[in-house]
């Protein structure tokens, strides 16, 4: 399937950010909004507790479940928030690299935010995703 996401990247901006500074959707896409990926066992319980990198995992593994349901694949997301309770960076960097890693080549725009506190017991991370399709409607 041909992508209908662009990256966009700047030769003016810092190469030093891990992602496309920003991304555009032709027209004729099916926009798929994901609510955040948690690090949700079948029965409930969160994944991988105390571990962020090991949380990240699970909610990659979330959201390309959620994107298979909904056809779409990883390469198809747009953007994301990836969102890490704790005020310490490194807690933050040990998240992003498993969150950058599964994206590989198509490193979407991305926003990582330390926050004080997610909604499930002993949950330290969740993804956020905007991704788009070809909308097999257009044309008829």
């Amino acid at each position: 399937m041909v992508s209908v996401v662009r990256l966009i990247r700047s030769d003016s901006l810092s190469d030093v950010a891990q992602y496309a500074y920003g991304a555009s959707v032709e027209s004729g896409a099916r926009l798929i909004f994901l609510a955040g990926a948690c690090p949700l066992e079948m029965d409930g319980s969160t994944a991988a507790v105390g571990d962020y990198a090991g949380q990240a995992a699970k909610c990659v593994e979330t959201l390309a479940e959620a994107l298979r349901a909904a056809d779409a694949t990883m390469s198809d997301v747009v953007s994301t928030r990836v969102l890490v309770a704790s005020s310490r960076q490194e807690d933050l960097v040990a998240a992003w690299e498993v969150v950058r890693d599964a994206f590989g080549d198509h490193d979407v725009p991305s926003t990582l935010t330390g926050v004080t506190v997610l909604g499930y017991d002993d949950q330290l991370v969740e993804i956020e995703a905007v991704a788009a399709v070809p909308d097999e409607r257009e044309g008829m």
